[in-house]
Formats: structure tokens, C-alpha cells, sequence
């Protein structure tokens, strides 16, 4: 397949950033959209001479369709890739793969039978230097993978929000959105299956009514560990810890603090969808000209423990502390934002890399997701796989 050519489902945030590693994959060819607002469907057709279709079904009826993006809200994911695999389409599906273990496992099970790839992501678990990282564990240079260390805190839970982004049942809240993020970068590090998860999350502001932290305990299989914290409470700010480098690679004023705050407390729920729909594609946004970011996407504070040596992942590069030196693994600066996720999509459907994050590496993260909900509720380990065996049980004839 010289061309892929690709349907977009959802014009939104998570496809305006994606957006630039797409154009610039000269296997993507951007050939249809469907968004449920007319004014980005238009703006897409005319921007890329391609077609506005005026539904899912229309889009995923066009034969010339070979790949569909999925960059809709987290409660329509398992419906639209399940229908997009068996209308012959492969899918990259953004995180969270779904909102519900059962539902990945669906569409798991649906790529598998049509013969098709699903990729998740993108998440940080593809940035460039949680890669590297992999890697030089997976090198064993540094003896065995002992302890991973990470935690992020942010404004998540003030930013911009549609109502059931608020609402754990429907993937709000910072589990679904955010821990994805963190179980998808440490599991990729470590490299080894997730044995036990526990956990603790709290729901700290009655306004916003859905988890806004957790921190969490993973146990591997071999004995190592993760401990992954986080906070979407708009207080501290992790990015202190990087070089003020941004979540998404950019310079960062410290001296702007509180700014999600203020602008959220003069907002009604219709100015905060309104402020929510700006920060999306359409006419008049970045995606005509994007400012290109400096330094890599990252997700907080990041820190990985060998027997030989630790591991300290930053945007710009790794810092190895071994036995009896110090030293820096360079890292090359990124050509644009999230091009390892398209890489890894275009090469999963060509056949010419086998993927990581395809449709069973979603299944164990939501499996460690829903571990992490559970654990927090009944304030018990538990294991991920028990959660999956349970389903498996449950549907079998």
C-alpha cells in the first residue's frame, strides 16, 4: 500500500495536535472527515481538498477509505472502531481506548476477527524519550529494572471541560485521561507485565466532580515496581522539575500561575464548552501554520532505577547516574510533535514494524486503569489480569 488514505472521526483537540505528524507522513493522504459541527468539516475539506461527510456511516461506506482516526469523546471509542474494523478499516483509536475494560476487549477481538490494526495513542508512552529509555533497560547495560518513579502535577481539572469530562462513568476525570498516560510510559519502560496495582484516588472539589489525583503502586512480574502520582488540581506545577518545558514541548512562563483558575472562575457551563470548542480545529485556529515545538512532549517528572544505575528522562535528554559517574544520553530534537505515533500506525498497517500499542497493549492499560479505580474503592490490591479472566469468564458460551 504506496498511500493510505485516511478518515478522520472527530475534529477536535486530540486531531488539531496530531494534525502536523499527519500532513507530514507521505504515507497519509487526509481524505475525509466527519465532525457532528459543520464549520470543521468545511474548513478540512477545503484545507485539504478532501471530503465532509455527513456521518460516521457515510464515511465508513466510501471504499477508498483505507484507515480511520478515531479522535472523538472517550464514550464513542468502542462504537466506531468496532463499526470501522468491520467496514475493512484500520483504526488509530486516541486514549483512552474506551471507557470500560469490556468495551476494549470488544474492539480488541473485532480488529483481531476483521484482520485489521488498532493503534492507541497517542499517548506519552511514544514520546522519543521514554523510548530511549526503553530501550537502554531493555539494553540490560544497567542490570535489571528495580523501581520506576513518576508523578505530574498540572491543571487538568480547570482547563476547558465538556460536562462528561467530569463524570467518571462517561471517562471524565484524570483516571481515564491521564493515568492512561502514565500506566501506558512505565509499562513501556519496564517492559514486563503489571502483576498488582494499588491505589488511591481522591475527588477533592465538589465543582469538579470527578477524580482530580490518585497515586498508585504497580508491581511487575520479576519484582519491580512503579509508583505513579498525580495531580490535575491546578497547584503546583510539575513542569518546575523539567526546565519549565511544557506537557506538549513549549517555553513556559512560571510567572503565569493561576491562569486556569482565573479564566475558569468567570465562566458559565455555556462560556466553558465555548472555551473548549476554541481550543479545537476549525477555521481560525493554529492549523494552518502550528508554532513547532523546541523539546519533546513529556509527562512530568520521570525517573527509572536499575541495579547499575538511575535513569532521569527530561524532554531534552536522559541522565544516567551510574555507580561512579554521571553522564547524558542526547536526545535529537523532535522534526514535529507525535510523529513516532503516525510511524508506528503507518508501519503497523504496511507490515513493516510489528506495533506495541496496538489493540492488546490498550486492553492490559485500561485492565490497569480499571485496577486502579477498583483498588482506590475497596482499598485492596488488585490484579489486572484477574479483571480480564472475569470478562473472559463471564462471555464465555
Amino acid at each position: 500500500m504506496e498511500t493510505i488514505n485516511l478518515g478522520i472521526v472527530g475534529l477536535g483537540r486530540g486531531f488539531m495536535l496530531t494534525l502536523p505528524a499527519l500532513r507530514d507522513n507521505p504515507a497519509i493522504r487526509l481524505r475525509a472527515a466527519f465532525s457532528l459541527r459543520p464549520e470543521p468539516r468545511a474548513h478540512f475539506a477545503e484545507q485539504f481538498d478532501a471530503l465532509a461527510c455527513d456521518s460516521f456511516d457515510d464515511l465508513l461506506a466510501r471504499g477508498d477509505i483505507d484507515a480511520v482516526y478515531v479522535a472523538t469523546p472517550h464514550e464513542f471509542h468502542a462504537e466506531q472502531t468496532i463499526a470501522a474494523v468491520r467496514a475493512g478499516k484500520h483504526v488509530l483509536v486516541e486514549k483512552p481506548m474506551a471507557i470500560g475494560l469490556e468495551d476494549c476487549m470488544a474492539m480488541e477481538a473485532a480488529a483481531r476477527e476483521a484482520g485489521k490494526v488498532i493503534i492507541v495513542g497517542p499517548s506519552h508512552g511514544f514520546d522519543a524519550p521514554v523510548q530511549k529509555a526503553a530501550d537502554l533497560v531493555a539494553s540490560g547495560d544497567f542490570g535489571a529494572i528495580r523501581m520506576i518513579t513518576t508523578f505530574n502535577f498540572t491543571d487538568f481539572m480547570y482547563r476547558p471541560r465538556r460536562p462528561e469530562e467530569l463524570d467518571t462513568a462517561r471517562g471524565g476525570g484524570v483516571v481515564y485521561s491521564q493515568a492512561a498516560h502514565q500506566i501506558d510510559l512505565v509499562r513501556r519502560i519496564a517492559g514486563l507485565p503489571v502483576v498488582w496495582v494499588r491505589a488511591t484516588a481522591g475527588n477533592w472539589d465538589e465543582g469538579r466532580p470527578s477524580e482530580g489525583a490518585y497515586s498508585a503502586l504497580m508491581t511487575f512480574e520479576g519484582g519491580a515496581w512503579a509508583t505513579l502520582s498525580y495531580s490535575g488540581y491546578a497547584h503546583y506545577d510539575v513542569d518546575e522539575l523539567v526546565g519549565w518545558i511544557s506537557e506538549l514541548g513549549f517555553e513556559k512562563d512560571p510567572e503565569a500561575y493561576g491562569a486556569a483558575r482565573r479564566k475558569l472562575a468567570g465562566m458559565t457551563p455555556e462560556d466553558e464548552i465555548a472555551a473548549k470548542i476554541g481550543r479545537t480545529y476549525g477555521p481560525g485556529s493554529e492549523t494552518d501554520s502550528p508554532p513547532r515545538a523546541p523539546y519533546h512532549e513529556h509527562f512530568g517528572f520521570l525517573l527509572v532505577s536499575c541495579e547499575k544505575a538511575d535513569l532521569k528522562v527530561s524532554p531534552t535528554q536522559i541522565t544516567v547516574y551510574g555507580d561512579s559517574e554521571r553522564r547524558t544520553v542526547a536526545i535529537a530534537p523532535p522534526r514535529l510533535p507525535r510523529v513516532e505515533v503516525i510511524d508506528e500506525f503507518v508501519g503497523a498497517i504496511t507490515g513493516d514494524r510489528q506495533p506495541v500499542h496496538d489493540g492488546r497493549w490498550g486492553v492490559d492499560t485500561m485492565a490497569c486503569c480499571e485496577a486502579l479505580l477498583q483498588s482506590s474503592r475497596t482499598q485492596r490490591d488488585v490484579a489486572p489480569a484477574s479483571l480480564i479472566d472475569a470478562i473472559l469468564e463471564k462471555n464465555r458460551p
